[in-house]
């Protein structure tokens, strides 16, 4: 007689991925779930409706990130996100004038999902391509946009996953754009948009870190190729850190090599990566730029030392992919 033993489903090992079509991605390591990609989101127009990663969680399960937090209804996870992008606002929210301050206008664009160029699924890595156009509030094409991300375990030695996130944006709307900051039109240390992490509501008062240095507020703005943030979470108190990377391949106004960070942990836990933070870019008609960044998340304060240690392997995945010429 055939062995009818009731066999039970192995549970799954390294990355895996749901496609929730027309909606978003799904990543998980083994049975947990990491990280969503919400790349056709629901959002009114008032909060300028762009793709975001959101819940973003430790392989120990804890989540790293808020979702339409109630003092900024706009702030989505982690998002490609400008809020002075010439007469445009691609961040959600009022926009900042100089001299005229926060106003709510009718200019609240949208980063609309056009297509994926590939899906790539290994059980160590997960490959994204994804192509993207930049839309006014009055329905005009500003920018086309191919952006990649990539999901690796190869931090797993560091109990640790990372993210390299990939933009290269061309200017199609037949006029220059310039590209700056609440900063740049007159407002201190308020040079936030470009890659944009929003923290849970647990982590203000969480310790950042950066090449040297343990701080907090005072560290907005400053220019360094990483910077950490480590918060605690509320239930058992255990914390949590994530590292935040630039690229040795990108390149600021100036002639500067690491970007300017916008941070900020008193009142709630955000992170920046603000390419354009305190000298506007002008965004000349068919010209196209590109930037990179890495993220990894582990459970833990890693402390100076170990958030140092994250950053290296960033560094070291961003340099793969800038010497592989991955956009």
């Amino acid at each position: 007689m055939p062995d009818v033993t009731i066999l039970t489903e192995p549970e799954p090992t390294g990355l895996t991925l749901v496609h929730e079509h027309g909606r978003s991605l799904l990543i998980r390591a083994g049975t947990q779930e990491i990280l969503r990609y919400v790349y056709a989101p629901w959002d009114p127009a008032f909060e300028s409706p762009r793709p975001y990663f959101h819940p973003i969680r430790t392989l120990g399960g804890r989540t790293v990130s808020e979702y339409r937090p109630h003092d900024h209804v706009w702030h989505k996870g982690l998002a490609w996100s400008l809020p002075n992008m010439g007469t445009e606002n691609f961040w959600g929210g009022p926009t900042y004038n100089r001299g005229r301050g926060y106003e709510q206008l009718e200019n609240n664009g949208t980063m609309v999902h056009t297509g994926f160029e590939s899906i790539t699924v290994t059980g160590e890595r997960i490959s994204v391509v994804e192509n993207l156009q930049w839309r006014t509030q009055a329905g005009e094409l500003w920018v086309e946009e191919q952006r990649s991300f990539t999901v690796e375990l190869s931090a797993a030695e560091h109990q640790a996953w990372s993210l390299t996130y990939s933009t290269s944006f061309v200017n199609v709307s037949g006029t220059v754009i310039a590209i700056g900051s609440p900063t740049t039109q007159g407002r201190e240390n308020a040079g936030y948009g470009g890659l944009f992490w929003r923290g849970p509501r647990s982590f203000s008062g969480g310790q950042v870190y950066a090449p040297g240095v343990t701080g907090g507020d005072e560290l907005m703005g400053i220019r360094a190729p990483w910077m950490a943030f480590s918060g605690k979470h509320d239930g058992d108190g255990g914390a949590s850190t994530l590292v935040f990377v630039d690229s040795p391949g990108n390149t600021y106004a100036g002639g500067h090599e690491n970007t300017e960070w916008f941070v900020r942990t008193g009142i709630f836990a955000v992170i920046s990566a603000s390419p354009f933070f305190s000298q506007e870019t002008d965004f000349e008609p068919n010209q196209t730029l590109a930037y990179q960044y890495g993220l990894l998340v582990a459970d833990g304060d890693r402390g100076l030392d170990g958030a140092q240690e994250l950053a290296q392997a960033g560094r070291q995945l961003l340099g793969e992919a800038v010497g592989a010429g991955i956009s």
